[in-house]
């Protein structure tokens, strides 16, 4: 019998629902006709695979992590970041990571995000890579990297390594922030971050044109240890600790060390048979020697042997001159030197960095000063000053290095990605606008869609020469006019005429920007009752904001840079005109705020509220010097005004003359032979002279055939009007052209001084380095003519003063205007 106590609730809820239950003995669920709470739904079920982690070996995981790193991204990995990853890939893509290719993903996604977040070529196992994986463990799904909104997304993968410090340096091995990472990398300030968003980038040439001042390059110092660059840990100050000024000499020398030590003449051949840039220190039969350098400590003892040196050239307390390097500091005999390759070739001076040939005469007599110290740090011993002389036979520059060399580069125009093995610094952010690895094939393409010239037609395989015209007047221009006086109309007048020439219908060529470089005073303004105050002085701001303002159209399309001179506000109140500390800082906008006034209204009147796609003109006042740059690092132009050849001239060693040298050289040959003749010993054993000699110039020659030639330095034709012919068969004009440039590029410096002969700003010296070359420099100096030549790949260029003739003479105004694709320069001149 069917027990009904248990269907009560049942049948309590059916008898108060108007419609009874279907099957309300068997306790049936009633149909509700009003609302009611229902359970909610059972979750679904997890769709996220069950990953069963394993053991994996780092030994197992080396040759994929070998292929993925170093064969595809050029990173290395240690034996700890390797241990961690294989760890990562073992817990969390199982046994299917390599059947099923999960851990070569998660390699690929690590190594891309190494390089986003670090300049350093070696992955370690730290901060960054555990926070990398951190990142990437919260988006593994099935042993794969989810990519999606609730996955890895590309802001979160550039944000890996937020919270993480800085601690290193460009190349070095602590790592740095996402801030300074994207900055030293170039991506974040370029815009672009993948090849996809190439043609999305902006089709402004002058967007991708950053005009650097010196105060904001990053300060980098050479690890000789490490090999590499690193970021100075203390902040620039213009008020440093002594030490710094030591310190700023060592960085020159280390970097002209590393340099001459990574030139082939100063390497160990592999093969014997390939012939090297050797030293010839003895007889052509026997095998070429490799040249050595010989630290000055390591003479003490070793008198009348021949020696290379590398050293810094000093004045000593006596007044004599000396030798410095790391080491300690020798009196240098240059009495019978003679330089490498002639004495017109370059100058020499103290605060220069040089290569000597001789050999060392010890002073038994004297000892060695423990007290001293020499030039570059240290004292006593090692770093004191050694006893002797040492006497010079040749005195040369070190090699200098192409800028394609010390970033590692391809020199194939048509392998402009190709990258080149062996030690270069590729990795290393100079100038803070992203490294030649990072970001160098990508501003090399959108380089080459912008500066590439348009073909006329698409069968045309020799152009002529009217259809090549065209293609080149597309080129962009960048004018530099020095020595700009605003006080002096006449210069207003010849800044007007060049306006003109760029301003008019003829001109296609895009001005990317116009340089004017001080002088802008013709004496140093707001330096006494003699000189213009600062009510004249702007008032010649004043009406240089008014000759701009005559081309609008042409102001509200180019990019306007004022660099002062020594006779510009400030420096010249309190120096009256002298050499003024580099870097030197800006114009104050006190003074040239009616020139950005000017620039803004051209911009209202030709762009109005709708300008498209096109950038406003601006105006930037830059330091002295300054940098610009186009596509990140791929094209550098240093901009300096500074009268070099003078302070050259002044502080220059002399040597004595080629034809006394050989009349001297006769009169000893005949006495060693007579003396050789009585005792009976053959006079040709001491023929090694002539071979160091040589060797140096060998060294110094690097890869070309001549010391200087077409390929190497090119003169513009039209850059001089020679009066006469030097000994060299040069003009005079050209060959102080040569010699000035020789003369920088071989230091890699822009100021290769003492300091009492030139001031610099200790902690800010580093933005004074040529290194690497850079793809051009300006060199306003106004006691050289003005020249456009090329040297070791780098264009140097001088506009001289901008109003020429003088008097009764025709006036010309002159400049200097460079070809951006061409990397050319050219002097340009106009009557006026």
């Amino acid at each position: 019998m069917l027990n009904r106590n248990r269907f009560k609730p049942a049948a309590a809820s059916a008898s108060k629902d108007p419609l009874p239950s279907s099957s309300p003995a068997f306790g049936t669920p009633v149909h509700p006709v009003g609302p009611s709470k229902a359970a909610p739904p059972p979750a679904p079920p997890s769709l996220k695979p069950t990953i069963l982690p394993i053991i994996l070996p780092p030994a197992t995981l080396r040759p994929l992590a070998f292929r993925t790193f170093t064969k595809k991204h050029n990173l290395t990995l240690n034996s700890s970041a390797l241990a961690a990853l294989a760890t990562f890939i073992g817990k969390h893509c199982g046994a299917g990571w390599r059947s099923e290719g999960l851990a070569e993903r998660v390699l690929e996604e690590v190594a891309k995000a190494w390089k986003k977040s670090s300049s350093d070529v070696i992955v370690e196992d730290g901060e960054l890579l555990k926070s990398i994986l951190k990142t990437f463990e919260s988006c593994m799904s099935g042993g794969r990297i989810i990519q999606g909104p609730k996955g890895l997304s590309r802001q979160s993968s550039f944000g890996i390594g937020d919270s993480i410090k800085e601690k290193e340096s460009i190349g070095g091995r602590p790592t740095p922030n996402r801030d300074d990472s994207q900055g030293s990398l170039g991506l974040s300030a370029l815009e672009v971050e993948d090849e996809r968003d190439e043609d999305e980038a902006s089709q402004d040439p002058r967007d991708w044109v950053t005009i650097l001042s010196a105060f904001e390059q990053p300060r980098l110092l050479y690890n000789f240890g490490k090999k590499n660059f690193e970021r100075s840990a203390s902040k620039p100050s213009l008020f440093p600790p002594v030490s710094h000024k030591t310190e700023y000499f060592r960085q020159r020398y280390l970097l002209v060390q590393q340099r001459v030590l990574r030139n082939e003449a100063f390497q160990t051949s592999s093969f014997t048979a390939q012939r090297s840039l050797a030293l010839q220190r003895s007889s052509s039969s026997t095998p070429s020697q490799i040249n050595k350098i010989t630290p000055i400590a390591n003479l003490l003892g070793r008198t009348g042997t021949s020696h290379l040196l590398l050293g810094l050239i000093t004045v000593a307390p006596t007044g004599t001159l000396a030798l410095s390097d790391l080491t300690g500091s020798i009196a240098l005999d240059l009495q019978h030197a003679r330089p490498i390759p002639d004495e017109n070739s370059a100058w020499f001076a103290p605060g220069m960095i040089v290569l000597v040939d001789g050999s060392y005469e010890e002073d038994y007599a004297a000892t060695t000063t423990s007290g001293s110290s020499s030039a570059l740090g240290g004292a006593g011993g090692i770093g004191g000053t050694i006893g002797g002389k040492f006497v010079a036979f040749s005195v040369g520059h070190p090699p200098p290095e192409r800028r394609n060399t010390t970033l590692g580069i391809a020199n194939s125009e048509a392998d402009t990605d190709a990258v080149l093995s062996g030690p270069a610094f590729g990795w290393t952010d100079f100038l803070g606008l992203g490294s030649e690895r990072a970001t160098g094939a990508r501003m090399r393409r959108l380089q080459q869609r912008f500066f590439s010239p348009r073909p006329q037609s698409p069968l045309s395989f020799s152009p002529s020469s009217s259809s090549r015209a065209a293609s080149d007047s597309s080129a962009p221009l960048v004018a530099i006019a020095a020595d700009v006086h605003l006080d002096n109309p006449l210069a207003l007048t010849a800044l007007r005429a060049l306006l003109t020439s760029y301003a008019s219908s003829h001109h296609s060529s895009p001005l990317l920007s116009l340089v004017l470089m001080g002088n802008f005073a013709r004496n140093a303004a707001l330096a006494g009752a003699t000189s213009s105050g600062s009510v004249e002085y702007k008032a010649a701001f004043d009406a240089l904001a008014s000759t701009l303002g005559e081309f609008p159209s042409l102001l509200a399309r180019t990019t306007v840079v004022l660099i002062p001179g020594p006779n510009d506000a400030w420096a010249s109140a309190g120096l009256a005109g002298a050499s003024t500390p580099l870097p030197q800082n800006v114009v104050p906008d006190l003074f040239a705020k009616r020139v950005k006034r000017a620039v803004a209204d051209a911009n209202r009147e030709v762009w109005g509220r709708d300008k498209g796609a096109q950038k406003d003109g601006e105006l930037v006042t830059a330091t002295n010097p300054a940098r610009l740059c186009w596509f990140g690092s791929t094209g550098e132009m240093v901009l300096c005004r500074d009268d070099v050849s003078g302070r050259l001239r002044r502080t220059a060693v002399r040597f004595r003359s080629t034809e006394e040298n050989e009349d001297e050289d006769e009169t000893m040959d005949k006495d060693e032979a007579d003396r050789a003749k009585a005792n009976g010993v053959d006079a040709g054993d001491d023929a090694d002279d002539d071979d160091l000699a040589a060797g140096i110039a060998e060294s110094t020659r690097n890869d070309e055939s001549q010391p200087i030639d077409s390929d190497r330095m090119d003169i513009d034709s039209r850059s001089a009007k020679p009066n006469g012919t030097s000994r060299s068969g040069l003009p005079p004009s050209e060959q102080h052209a040569r010699r000035l440039t020789k003369t920088l590029l071989d230091q890699a410096h822009l100021s290769p001084f003492p300091l009492s002969a030139r001031p610099v700003l200790w902690d800010y010296g580093s933005a004074l380095s040529l290194y690497p070359l850079p793809s051009a420099l300006v060199l306003a100096d106004a006691e050289a003519p003005a020249f456009t030549l090329n040297y070791m790949g780098c264009c140097v260029m001088n506009p001289g003063a901008l109003v020429e003739g003088q008097g009764a003479r025709r006036r010309e105004a002159r400049w200097v205007e460079y070809n951006a694709r061409e990397e050319r320069g050219t002097v340009r001149k106009i009557g006026v």
